[in-house]
């Protein structure tokens, strides 16, 4: 099965929705929220800035990043995944934001002549993007002319790596029969595969420089399991 296609990408999503919080707080023993608020203090979003949230899922990250620009600023979640995007909505009930908008929407077909934000963040989405150099030429458009962007994914590591025999074993012995809990293996099986196909960190620098960004860096975090790009216009 090719993940890569939009609809096939939407309905695993929209299926996964209902326990997309739960599995990745067990599945990642809860760090995912501290890889999350590495990847926000990298962009230092500050008070009055405007800010998008890509591939938002439940809307973590639109929750951080609205901390740091309120009261002035604005917080926009994006997603694709119509199931998805109504947990992010109902968690702003919840809380009583009113300020963060939600919209579902294709990445690659927002318009890119009425966004100007100052930063963009994404988490778990750029390698589910039909095509990744798309997607950052995307991004880059949408920025303004000093806006800067974060993308928090897996790692590609060198194969046969520690770092990449680990990630497999987890996958395959952990993540995969836990998910088989819930009904949800062949959902998840799908992430090793999306692994494959993603780019190396130092690839993913080469493209992001070939769109046009001026800085870009990437780093890894937790034993090289998960990898941070960071890019500047």
């Amino acid at each position: 099965m090719r993940y890569k296609k939009n609809n096939e990408v939407k309905t695993i999503f929209n299926k996964i929705s209902y326990s997309y919080d739960f599995l990745n707080s067990l599945l990642s023993l809860g760090f995912h929220k501290y890889w999350k608020k590495e990847l926000v203090d990298l962009l230092k979003p500050i008070d009055g800035e405007n800010w998008a949230d890509l591939c938002c899922g439940t809307g973590d990250l639109s929750f951080l990043i609205f901390k740091k620009v309120r009261p002035n600023g604005s917080v926009t979640g994006i997603d694709s995944a119509k199931e998805i995007l109504n947990i992010a909505m109902e968690r702003s009930k919840l809380i009583g934001n009113k300020f963060i908008c939600w919209e579902m929407k294709d990445i690659l077909e927002i318009d890119e002549n009425s966004k100007n934000y100052d930063g963009i963040c994404m988490s778990y989405g750029l390698r589910n993007l039909v095509n990744v150099e798309d997607g950052l030429k995307k991004v880059f458009n949408l920025l303004n002319d000093r806006g800067r962007a974060g993308f928090l994914d897996f790692n590609h590591s060198k194969i046969n790596s520690l770092a990449d025999l680990f990630q497999k074993i987890y996958l395959r012995f952990v993540v995969v029969p836990i998910s088989k809990i819930f009904k949800l293996s062949k959902e998840y099986s799908y992430i090793e595969k999306s692994i494959k196909n993603f780019p190396e960190g130092s690839k993913l620098m080469i493209i992001a420089k070939g769109v046009g960004f001026k800085k870009v860096e990437y780093r890894t975090i937790f034993f090289n399991q998960m990898g941070i790009l960071i890019l500047e216009k």
